[in-house]
């Protein structure tokens, strides 16, 4: 097969990296690219109400807090792990568990591949440990459930057989009107450079 028929898996960043899908390198990351793709990915497919779309930067801004608030002591490394866990989005989009499922194992692949190249390029361990996983996994199920009711038209019976309740955890301190991009931008980039400076 010649090298023009081979399929196209990078794509171009405004930075003017290319980034391979299938083979990403850390050194074609840049944390610029990543907040400006999440601040445009809408998650549940746009279907929110608001003038904006909720969008993917904004929800790992609230799994991050979440994630604090449930863990009074957390390490600024976990938590700008948590701040990134849907980071790969930013250039596969924000695709909705169902679809996930259907697709399966090829998908999760370039995901854990997308995720691992991310974390070595801003000198986090390659994947989060295992109950560092399950402790994000519960902040994102807390926010899934706050978003379900609040901005996509779910009853909280349905929010809560899908995502579980957020026991302990109130919306109160957490922002779930939708931004414009250019807010959701800022402030990841803004709370990405204050957890690298804890970090250093």
């Amino acid at each position: 097969m010649s090298s023009s028929s081979v399929p196209r898996a990078w794509q171009r960043m405004l930075s003017g990296r290319r980034l391979d899908l299938l083979d990403p390198s850390p050194f074609d990351i840049e944390i610029e690219d990543i907040a400006h793709g999440l601040a445009r990915v809408a998650r549940w497919n746009g279907q929110t109400i608001g003038d904006h779309p909720f969008s993917v930067a904004q929800h790992s801004l609230i799994v991050e807090q979440i994630l604090e608030i449930q863990n009074e002591r957390c390490p600024p490394v976990e938590s700008l792990m948590a701040l990134l866990h849907d980071a790969p989005e930013y250039v596969i989009g924000d695709m909705i568990s169902p679809f996930k499922a259907a697709i399966g194992l090829d998908y999760k692949k370039v995901e854990d591949g997308l995720e691992a190249a991310i974390h070595l390029r801003f000198g986090l361990p390659s994947k989060p440990s295992e109950h560092l996983k399950k402790q994000i996994k519960k902040a994102d199920k807390i926010s899934a459930y706050f978003e379900a009711i609040h901005l996509a038209g779910f009853d909280m019976a349905e929010a809560a057989e899908l995502f579980g309740r957020p026991n302990g955890i109130t919306p109160d301190h957490l922002d779930f009107t939708p931004w414009g991009t250019q807010q959701a931008e800022t402030a990841f980039l803004k709370r990405f450079s204050q957890l690298v400076a804890q970090i250093k």
